[in-house]
């Protein structure tokens, strides 16, 4: 099995997915970066932030010591299609890019995944600069691209994997569904290096108290879509 390069958006879905796959820690990146040694081959992670914003810096020193990396973009989606539900995974085989292009995952690697998971959804997943946060938005996005889900990276890791010369997957799972709103608040909450605004998350739970319903159903849907990621991560190294 070749080693696995496992590329999230922000620190919080790499914490999570770490805790699942019982990484440990390495020290010697100034980020938040995981790894683990499993059946002879290295398994590594770490955030390149919102939209890949660091990933131009973060990648290079990331893959250097790996053999033939399998770049995987991994971590939470929102549903576009209307029966997705929070925790449902997410494997396509293309993903439509910021000027429309369709880029697509190493076949190989991508039949493997969909044999370890056959429930997992396919096709097409969307990569927009913005989040979709209406179920208006994300009826219209679904009517227009027919994707099942969208975020904000998986096009711009592909992007630099192929550039690399690198095998590519896309691993997601959907955190909010299409019928959920995501108050503007809420998506203001995390920086662009992919950080939690700690004071700002307690002083909108003061301000804005109506949001707390919607945040504790994102938090859930979140932690349903990072064990489904992690699942399948782990048979993909076994």
């Amino acid at each position: 099995m070749t080693d696995v390069l496992v590329l999230t958006a922000v620190e919080l879905e790499a914490r999570g997915l770490a805790r699942e796959l019982e990484l440990s820690r390495l020290s010697r990146f100034a980020f938040p970066a995981y790894e683990l040694q499993r059946s002879g081959c290295r398994l590594r992670l770490a955030p390149v932030g919102l939209r890949a914003a660091l990933l131009s810096e973060r990648g290079p020193a990331l893959a250097a010591d790996l053999a033939s990396p399998l770049v995987v973009s991994a971590g939470t989606c929102g549903g576009l299609a209307p029966d997705l539900e929070a925790g449902d995974l997410v494997l396509p085989e293309s993903v439509v890019g910021l000027q429309g292009e369709r880029l697509n995952v190493t076949p190989g690697a991508h039949a493997l995944a969909v044999g370890l998971a056959p429930q997992a959804r396919r096709g097409l997943l969307l990569t927009r600069r913005d989040v979709l946060a209406t179920p208006e938005s994300k009826a219209d996005s679904f009517r227009a691209t027919g994707a099942a889900a969208v975020d904000l990276e998986s096009a711009l890791i592909l992007a630099w994997a192929s550039r690399e010369g690198r095998p590519s997957l896309v691993v997601r799972a959907v955190a909010d569904t299409a019928r959920q709103h995501l108050p503007a608040e809420l998506v203001e909450l995390v920086t662009a290096e992919g950080r939690l605004r700690a004071g700002r998350a307690v002083a909108l739970a003061l301000t804005r108290p109506q949001t707390i319903p919607q945040a504790l159903l994102l938090r859930r849907g979140t932690r349903r879509a990072l064990r489904s990621v992690a699942r399948l991560i782990v048979a993909l190294v076994e």
